[in-house]
């Protein structure tokens, strides 16, 4: 399996720091996540049903009735694949591993492309995987240059696949009102805008027949009862939303600056975390780790993805650990 942010219990572990001790920015998570209320017995149970409202108010929220309801984006991350026959797939680098290892396991030859390869590249791919805005880099991709792509694959039976995992910040940019277009496919999630990464609930935005095909290889109830009504009554709660997105747009600010004054080199992020590109990445991360801090570190392209800090004594903490860092690099 590959490394994730979140490895929270390991690094207890490791470094002998007790698990309530720690200040966790390794995952992108809103600390700030939709509060779940309490539950309604039925939901415990029953077994799932498609017509408990979750899909209506999945399709008011994401403007599109083309969706499937699957566990955590992961899910169709790992199906989707499976659906094609092996060929030539570009996978956006650097990015979220888990795509082009999905790829790979199914069989595909896949080509690590990085950003200013994209245009040059979709012309001989059966599949483009991208993540938009991306993750760890922030980088994001307009719309009518994706629908470019998207057309040029479409004419050979191609597929653009797009993890909007962090659009909901900005959901004028997302795809998912063209979806019904052949060969597009756009993944969403609630686990990280919405902060209920626990619960497992992504969709999947395609075409009817590629989504009965994709059911079809997940089988029944993919999604828990529980977490579709938790999910059902997130995704109606607009003002929450609309709260968080200033929170959040406020907030990502707020940490690209703590890290600029530190004299770190942001080069990009979301509302949701910030990168910093670092050769001595594993440095920085070790030594925050040493001061209870963990935050995610990327190997392919040196760096680290700092997510966002939950109180103001959490932001105090980073500040200050950040500056004792500084000064142990320059002892």
């Amino acid at each position: 399996m590959l490394e994730h942010g979140g490895g929270l219990r390991a690094a207890a572990v490791h470094y002998g720091i007790a698990r309530g001790d720690w200040l966790d920015l390794s995952t992108g998570i809103n600390p700030q996540g939709w509060s779940v209320p309490p539950l309604p017995p039925t939901v415990w149970q029953r077994l799932p049903e498609m017509n408990d409202g979750l899909e209506a108010a999945a399709a008011a929220y994401y403007e599109t009735p083309h969706l499937l309801p699957v566990a955590g984006s992961q899910a169709a991350i790992q199906a989707l694949p499976r659906l094609r026959e092996p060929g030539r797939v570009g996978v956006l680098h650097p990015s979220y591993a888990e795509h082009a290892h999905a790829w790979r396991q199914a069989g595909h030859q896949v080509d690590l492309l990085l950003p200013d390869k994209l245009e040059a590249a979709v012309d001989q791919l059966d599949a483009l995987m991208l993540v938009n805005p991306n993750n760890p880099t922030g980088q994001r991709f307009n719309s009518t240059l994706l629908l470019n792509w998207w057309a040029r694959l479409a004419q050979r039976g191609g597929w653009l696949v797009i993890d909007e995992a962090f659009m909901d910040i900005a959901p004028e940019q997302s795809l998912t009102t063209q979806i019904g277009l052949p060969g597009l496919i756009v993944l969403r999630s609630l686990g990280k805008f919405f902060g209920l990464a626990g619960a497992r609930v992504g969709f999947v935005m395609a075409e009817s027949a590629l989504r009965d095909r994709l059911q079809e290889a997940l089988g029944p109830w993919s999604v828990s009862g529980p977490s579709r009504w938790i999910a059902a009554q997130a995704i109606a709660d607009r003002n929450w939303q609309a709260q968080t997105r200033l929170r959040l747009e406020q907030a990502g600010k707020r940490l690209a600056d703590l890290l600029q004054r530190q004299r770190l080199p942001v080069a990009g992020g979301t509302g949701l975390f910030q990168w910093v590109p670092l050769p001595e990445a594993d440095f920085w991360q070790d030594a925050l780790a040493r001061r209870g801090i963990l935050v995610r570190r990327f190997t392919d392209l040196p760096g680290l993805r700092f997510g966002l800090p939950e109180v103001e004594a959490h932001w105090r903490r980073l500040e200050l650990a950040l500056a004792g860092v500084r000064a142990e690099r320059l002892r």
